[in-house]
């Protein structure tokens, strides 16, 4: 087109230029990350349907006001764990890659949030008023604990249990496999992979006829042989289960090492469970279940004690009570297996959303306090293993079945507490994953005055195929 000029006194014409826009996304991303300390690793999708943020990023759908409402009032973990609860925050495809996305952001990045300016706060609080994110306080979920009474009371310990494991027995039937053992199991062989390895896992078919592969129940089921050849249980061996859950290892140490067992829970649901099951496998010579809290446990002489992830509910005060039951539980030679969660120093709670919507009043410390406390009370410790790897499989698993079965679990508990427990299910994988919790086994004895530990010289055979009694 050269050549070509144009007419005298014309003028190029003039090419408009974009208009910033308007929508609440696009309005809301800077605040967010004003807020944040540095870019917003999130693509936001707001109630106008207008989007902001990096293309190839997560997006959370901001899916009413009332979800801004809520943030601005509580703008922390509880604030965003309550508009996820509600439906009015969502996160668009795979949840776990959203919140690996953002904690792996505030890791590597450092975010912290800045000291805002007067003018800072009232630019954000201006434009939160132009979006309709002021207005009443939106009601706290009706999933939320509500609990009174003084901490670590009998009656608020009670209440805490109840509102996690009497959800109902059909919820966890659904959400957990036929052991029904409701904490970390020990993965021994890769998921589906059939014959071979190690631990109790029998290859079969399943209802199709197809092959059975190593899965869930095989894991919870090598978890239990493992306890129970650390506990060094044989017939006739007695066996206290602080925390029974629904039995799972009560009834296995009966089934198969013909181990009389007290079996302690203060879920009634629990003990219901575990008390129907004993009295159709024909156990009632072997177990006995108590409905009972651990410290009305008054006397004993028990070979072994177990407590599979209930120390977590005991509370960092009474813990030392709670060693000295263990203690006085068991005869001079006898064992414990503590099966329990922990945290770093900093933070050694459950956090507020877990300890508000799954486990009230929940405590967990650092490893080596746990251990120092059982060595307080007397006990010797012989061994710690860990197995913080096998929980995100374990919770990974029951993940799953939630996913795969989510409009059975909505119909039974409801769109409001499933929600919940997929939050939960998800936050609590990555937290195993990502190193910010732990879980471990902790063996101990109760030496004799002479230091007798009566201890095998290795611990070989807890690992060995076949039989170990």
């Amino acid at each position: 087109m050269t050549g070509i000029r144009p007419a005298t006194g014309s003028r190029p014409a003039r090419v408009p230029r974009p208009r910033p826009s308007s929508g609440a996304a696009h309005r809301l991303l800077p605040i967010a990350e004003q807020l944040l300390g540095g870019p917003l690793p999130l693509r936001l999708r707001a109630w106008d349907g207008s989007v902001a943020g990096p293309a190839d990023a997560p997006v959370v759908v901001l899916r009413s006001r009332r979800a801004l409402r809520r943030l601005v009032r509580q703008p922390d973990e509880l604030g965003l764990a309550q508009a996820y609860i509600t439906g009015e925050l969502d996160i668009e495809g795979d949840l776990t890659d959203g919140l690996r996305t953002v904690w792996g952001a505030a890791r590597e990045r450092g975010l912290r949030p800045p000291k805002l300016s007067l003018t800072d706060r009232a630019r954000a609080v201006g434009t939160m008023v132009r979006l309709g994110a002021v207005g009443p306080r939106p009601p706290v979920p009706s999933s939320q604990a509500r609990l009174g009474g003084a901490l670590h009371s009998k009656a608020r310990d009670r209440a805490a249990i109840s509102h996690h494991y009497d959800l109902s027995n059909d919820f966890y039937a659904l959400l957990l496999d036929e052991t029904m053992a409701y904490s970390c199991g020990y993965w021994t062989q890769d998921e589906h992979e059939g014959g071979g390895g190690g631990g109790v896992h029998v290859d079969g078919e399943d209802e199709d006829g197809r092959e059975r592969g190593y899965g869930p129940a095989d894991a919870q089921r090598d978890k239990l042989e493992l306890v129970c050849r650390k506990l060094g249980l044989a017939p006739g061996s007695t066996l206290l289960d602080i925390g029974c859950g629904w039995g799972s290892l009560a009834l296995y140490a009966a089934e198969t090492y013909k181990t009389r067992v007290t079996a302690v829970t203060l879920a009634a649901e629990q003990a219901r469970y575990v008390t129907e099951q004993v009295a159709a496998r024909g156990l009632t010579e072997l177990v006995e279940v108590r409905l009972s809290d651990y410290r009305e446990i008054r006397a004993g002489s028990y070979d072994a004690v177990s407590t599979i992830e209930m120390g977590e509910h005991v509370g960092d005060a009474e813990y030392p009570g709670f060693t000295a039951t263990i203690h006085r539980m068991l005869r001079p030679g006898g064992r414990v297996l503590v099966q329990q969660m922990s945290r770093g120093a900093v933070a050694p709670g459950g956090g507020a959303f877990i300890e508000s919507y799954i486990a009230p009043d929940m405590h967990m410390r650092p490893l080596g306090d746990t251990v120092s406390l059982l060595e307080g009370a007397g006990l010797e410790v012989r061994a710690v293993e860990s197995i913080r790897e096998h929980y995100t499989r374990t919770i990974r698993a029951w993940h799953r079945t939630l996913e795969e079965r989510w409009a059975e679990f909505g119909a039974l508990v409801g769109e409001e507490t499933a929600r919940v427990w997929r939050l939960y299910l998800v936050g609590s994988a990555l937290a195993f994953e990502e190193r910010r919790m732990g879980v471990d086994q902790i063996l101990a004895v109760r030496p004799s005055e002479c230091g007798d530990s009566g201890m095998p010289p290795t611990p070989r055979r807890w690992y060995e195929e076949g039989d170990a009694r």
